[in-house]
């Protein structure tokens, strides 16, 4: 080992044989017999053992300063100094037996020992059994040389240090697939450094082998069956999946309509199978349009209106079991019942049936009973709701101290029991109206600052379109009996529009419709995870500021038309039909099963008293047909004159009980057609 040092010096030996961290420079004048006699017992074999086996990049533990200045010493001047490569034989087609021969040995190996000998004779002197066993450990150096490199194959004389070694190895027990076997590299190595190595050579050894074709294998097609199971896995079926939307043509638009730019969240237009009410700007108190379905095209300025109140109007809503009678709500803190005739308008109507008062601020929301005659709600900025005896002009019932703030939306549920409502507080409400109870409620249902909308579904369960923190836009399902946890809750996007939503229990499908927005996104409810499917969007370029949805019964079913909205556009209402394709001309079961007919299942009186009862359905296939008998639908329900309510008042040119009687009554049966 330190015969290695002596006669080399800075010699860069072998990979697995490793340097000594001992500098012999303060005995270079010594010869290595002296050495040895002198030193024997000085030099740890133990250590240098150690040092062999390290790699350059690590560093020994327990040394003094000089021990580690000379490891760091050597380490740096390992790094630093590339290790000499040795010339490679011209020919690459070399046997081995000639590598491993002395006579193999190229010239400019023979003169670094050559000089590395003449080195050593001038700075020590020599006896003649020494010279004898270096001649005899440079031999066996030399084969041990020859025979490493002829195992190699062609790499003769380039060595690598520990640390790459070990890197590569590492790196083929990791990625074993990515590392090219030994050969290929020797190939590589022997085709860049041997000058007579042909241009083809050099191409078949950076080639990479073509596989060869081989046949796939035969996939065997699946049964029909199979086929249809694994699509109803990833596709849900629906008969609602491609409901298409489709504006009218121009000349069945309503134009030159100046709509109202009060800044309330209403939809501003109901729609019945007979007219079409539209909140329009007026001068001088509040108005709206009432026009018959057939009357489209360009509106005349001078066209009447119903103009009774002295304020804004904020919301209108048909009445359910007559199509002729609609009551409004106002900024004049008051509700009106108003009738329609038979042709529509043809002079400016500013006489009510009946006048509501019973709110100390504006009137933002009316609703009619569903299924009870002559029971109108309505909710007002003072925080409360009233519904109202519209037979007798009475306030029934009086919802006081319920909502600490403005009320958003008010909704009936299908059998006209409860109340759902949306508050600023961020709070929904189910509330009992006749026990004046609120039976469950859901403290922030949605966390955004922007109004909130709540619906029934036909199921009991309560459908919710709100904000959230961030001011996205979001939809969520809640169960009445248990509120604490949403059904699904589904985030759309962040624009600022408030969603106001159309529910059709028939189908079960939810139309969202944004103020400000050009779209009309709808929603199929299920009793499947996520529960509220996405169907598709109906999207045109105009803004829509309002929106009318009409029932039903007013859709024409030769059409396959599901649903019908009157879109408002600041100067027009576009009609947009939304209908399914269907190939038969026949009447479709599976899109229109019974829905609620314009009779009511109940009176006035017998819901106040108690009595619950769900909507009356009829078949759409051949129309409607009235199945009670003419005269046997209460027209005796007349409200005497010495039960009148202080709340209520009868216009000074209304009639008396006859015109209120036969307006809240009379129902014919074209009125169903």
């Amino acid at each position: 080992m330190c015969l290695l040092w002596d006669e080399k010096g800075t010699y860069t030996v072998p990979p697995n044989v490793r340097r000594l961290s001992v500098d012999l420079s303060p005995w270079e004048h010594l010869s290595l017999g002296q050495m040895d006699e002198q030193y024997r017992d000085m030099i740890d074999f133990e250590y240098c053992d150690r040092v062999a086996k390290l790699s350059p990049d690590e560093e020994l533990p327990n040394l003094d300063m000089m021990e580690r200045r000379v490891f760091l010493e050597r380490q740096s001047r390992f790094k630093s100094s590339a290790p000499p490569v040795e010339n490679k034989p011209p020919n690459r087609c070399t046997s081995a037996k000639t590598l491993n021969t002395h006579e193999g040995t190229s010239h400019s190996e023979n003169q670094r020992q050559n000089h590395a000998n003449s080195r050593k004779r001038e700075i020590y002197p020599e006896f003649p059994s020494e010279r004898a066993s270096e001649e005899n450990h440079d031999r066996r150096r030399d084969n041990h040389r020859s025979d490493r490199n002829a195992g190699s194959g062609s790499e003769v004389g380039s060595y690598k240090p520990v640390a790459e070694i070990i890197k590569e190895k590492n790196q083929m027990q990791r990625n074993p697939a990515r590392v090219k076997p030994e050969g290929a590299r020797a190939q590589v190595r022997v085709a860049e450094e041997g000058p007579s190595v042909k241009v083809s050579q050099i191409k078949n050894t950076f080639d990479v082998p073509k596989k060869t074709k081989e046949r796939p294998p035969e996939v065997q097609t699946p049964l029909k069956k199979d086929l249809g199971d694994m699509l109803r896995r990833v596709v849900r079926q629906s008969k609602f999946r491609h409901v298409f939307g489709q504006a009218v043509r121009n000349d069945a638009c309503y134009d030159d309509i100046r709509v109202s730019r009060v800044t309330w969240d209403s939809s501003f237009c109901a729609v019945n199978p007979k007219f079409v009410a539209i909140i329009i700007d007026a001068s001088g108190g509040g108005a709206f349009l009432v026009l018959p379905l057939q009357k489209s095209g360009r509106i005349d300025k001078s066209y009447p209106t119903v103009c009774g109140h002295t304020g804004p109007v904020l919301d209108i809503d048909w009445c359910p079991h007559n199509d002729h009678v609609i009551a409004s709500g106002s900024e004049d803190c008051t509700v009106m019942v108003w009738q329609i005739p038979e042709n529509g308008l043809e002079t400016p109507l500013s006489q009510p049936v009946v006048v509501l008062e019973g709110h100390s601020k504006r009137v933002g929301i009316v609703a009619w009973h569903p299924n009870a005659r002559n029971v109108l709600l309505s909710a007002g900025c003072d925080n409360q709701i009233v519904i109202w005896n519209v037979g007798t002009g009475e306030a029934m019932i009086n919802l006081e101290d319920m909502h600490p703030d403005v009320i958003f939306s008010v909704s009936w549920s299908r059998n006209g029991s409860l109340l759902c409502t949306a508050c600023k507080d961020k709070k929904v409400r189910v509330i009992d109206p006749r026990k004046k109870k609120v039976v469950a409620e859901k403290d922030k249902a949605h966390e955004g600052a922007r109004p909130m909308r709540a619906i029934f579904l036909a199921d009991g369960n309560i459908f919710t379109t709100g904000f959230s923190r961030m001011s996205e836009r979001q939809l969520a399902l809640w169960k009445t009996d248990n509120m604490d946890e949403p059904i699904c809750v589904q985030e759309m996007d962040s624009s600022n529009g408030v969603l106001l939503p159309f529910y059709d229990p028939d189908t079960s499908v939810v139309y969202l419709c944004g103020k400000g927005d050009s779209s009309i996104r709808y929603f199929e409810i299920t009793d499947e995870a996520p529960y509220v499917h996405y169907l598709s969007t109906f999207s045109t370029k105009e803004p829509q500021r309002g929106m009318g949805y009409m029932p039903k019964r007013g859709l024409d079913v030769n059409k396959c038309e599901i649903a019908r909205f009157y879109k408002l556009h600041e100067r027009k209402c576009e009609p947009i039909i939304m209908t399914v394709p269907r190939k038969s001309d026949l009447f479709q079961d599976d899109l229109y099963p019974d829905t609620s007919g314009p009779d009511p299942a109940l009176e006035g009186e017998e819901w106040f008293a108690g009595k619950n009862g769900g909507p009356l359905l009829i078949s759409l296939k051949d129309g409607y047909v009235s199945t009670k008998e003419p005269g046997s639908e209460g027209g005796e329900n007349k409200r005497p004159g010495d039960q009148a309510s202080h709340k209520s008042r009868k216009h000074p040119h209304c009639p008396e009980e006859a015109r209120l009687s036969t307006a809240l009554s009379k129902n014919g049966p074209e009125n169903g057609r």
